[in-house]
């Protein structure tokens, strides 16, 4: 086997490993979601908001700021 086929070949299975690594990682993390608190999920809608659709335009409301 010459010096540059081994090379690459090495090289391929330094990727290989990289990648099934990163995809078991990847699993083993989405498996188990962290549940929030009463607690923290009332201090992330306070800071985010809440997922609910904004109310309607009124007519004649501008969507601009006022300065």
């Amino acid at each position: 086997m010459s010096r540059p086929v081994l090379i690459v070949a090495v090289l391929a299975l330094v990727a290989a490993a990289a990648s099934g690594t990163t995809l078991y990682l990847v699993q083993a993390d989405a498996a188990a979601p962290p549940d929030m608190s009463e607690q923290q999920r009332i201090s992330r809608e306070k800071f985010f908001g809440t997922a609910e659709e904004l109310p309607p335009i009124e007519k004649g409301q501008e969507m601009r700021p006022r300065w």
